[in-house]
């Protein structure tokens, strides 16, 4: 009995011994910069887990490696580091979260021995910008729509260059906004638009009793596809260079 006891004192230890520990193999290249030493104790201090050491083929939870497996976590030491769960636990789930969280970053980037910071970490991919090719047919439809409907208050080009009201932007003036194409992909809630604009199945019809104060503009969905298409076509206005004082 008392033998008995005794087994059952040992078990909840010898598994919460396990829980507050991981293995994490490191290579050598990595070890021999120092940067374990100074990294792994922060880990440890903040969330009361151990970090064992084991080389690289021993069996663990966690592998620093330089192959591409894993999430990248850091780069240095001419290679980019990614960390390789083996084991999913819940222990080894806290490191990789706190290597990639903002006080793991801080860590990362605070060791230098020299004054300088030996490890940075990983940059964001650039975002991809593909180009759609405009259709020449469809813009030129976007011309045509453009000076039927635009042209009664912008500038839409040199066709009607000196019809336009003066307090309008010309579309080669919004061309000079960053912001352009969702300021067309929108005009029909930017006001003054909204009291006389309807778009087929997308806006809602006029209120009677506030009828539409000038002739309505009555487009389709595909209409203004083709006008944002020419418009693309524009090239933006020359405003100059800024004005300096002095």
């Amino acid at each position: 009995m008392r033998i008995f006891l005794i087994l059952l004192w040992l078990i909840p230890i010898s598994a919460g011994a396990q829980d507050n520990s991981i293995r994490l193999a490191i290579p050598d290249p990595l070890l021999e910069t120092g940067f374990m030493d100074y990294l792994l104790p922060r880990f440890s201090l903040k969330s009361a887990i151990r970090v064992d050491r084991v080389p690289v083929g021993a069996p663990a939870d966690l592998v620093l490696t330089r192959e591409p497996a894993g999430q990248v976590v850091f780069i240095g030491a001419d290679a980019q580091w990614y960390l390789d769960t083996q084991i999913d636990s819940p222990t080894a789930m806290r490191f990789a979260d706190w290597l990639t969280s903002d006080a793991g970053g801080r860590a990362i980037t605070g060791f230098q021995p020299q004054g300088d910071t030996i490890f940075l970490l990983p940059q964001p991919d650039a975002p991809v910008v593909v180009r759609v090719p405009i259709n020449p047919a469809l813009a030129a439809k976007g011309g045509d729509l453009s000076l039927d409907h635009c042209g009664r208050c912008h500038v839409v080009s040199d066709a009607n260059r000196m019809k336009g009201i003066g307090s309008t932007p010309s579309f080669a003036l919004i061309r000079t906004f960053s912001d352009w194409d969702t300021r067309f992909q929108t005009f029909y809630v930017l006001k003054p638009h909204p009291a006389f604009t309807q778009i087929t199945d997308v806006t809602d019809p006029f209120d009677p009793a506030r009828p539409s104060p000038i002739v309505p503009l009555h487009i389709t969905a595909e209409d203004l596809d083709a006008i944002i298409a020419f418009v693309a076509t524009i090239a933006p206005a020359d405003l100059g260079a800024p004005m300096q004082s002095q």
